[in-house]
């Protein structure tokens, strides 16, 4: 399952779609909104995204991690638009034979989603505004 959507992520039934009698290790992260950084508060956030490209690098991500760890099972949802202070922003569910390539290949996915996928975020501030992280994403509009 890969998904890109405006709507409130639902863990659960995200993580429902990785559960397996094969798997001995469900694994979940969760991405959310946080009040503050570096020491400004941050009212919202809001993630916009180049949608056809995002969906296929998260297709990527996803086959990198099933080749990389030899598992089968992976759902990656990631939100855009307006995102409220505590709300899910990001769900990333492995499923596993064994704990062990499950943690690891969570851990790699949220670092991919971040490097390769064309999301980005905006901090609402009260007094502004500005865009994290975008001058580390190695996004090519050519690929």
């Amino acid at each position: 399952m890969i998904e890109l959507t405006e709507n409130i992520l639902d863990p659960e039934k995200i993580t429902a779609q990785v559960r397996r009698d094969t798997n001995g290790s469900v694994i979940t992260f969760l991405g959310t909104t946080r009040d503050n950084f570096e020491g400004k508060t941050v009212l919202t956030l809001e993630y916009e995204a180049f949608d056809e490209m995002a969906v296929k690098k998260l297709k990527e991500v996803r086959m990198e991690l099933m080749a990389e760890f030899g598992i089968e099972e992976v759902a990656i949802s990631h939100r855009i638009g307006t995102v409220g202070i505590g709300e899910i922003s990001l769900v990333v569910a492995i499923g596993s034979p064994h704990r062990k390539e499950g943690f690891k290949a969570c851990q790699k996915a949220v670092d991919r989603i971040k490097e390769v996928v064309p999301i980005w975020k905006k901090e609402i501030y009260q007094d502004g505004s500005r865009w994290v992280a975008c001058e580390d994403h190695e996004f090519d509009p050519t690929n």
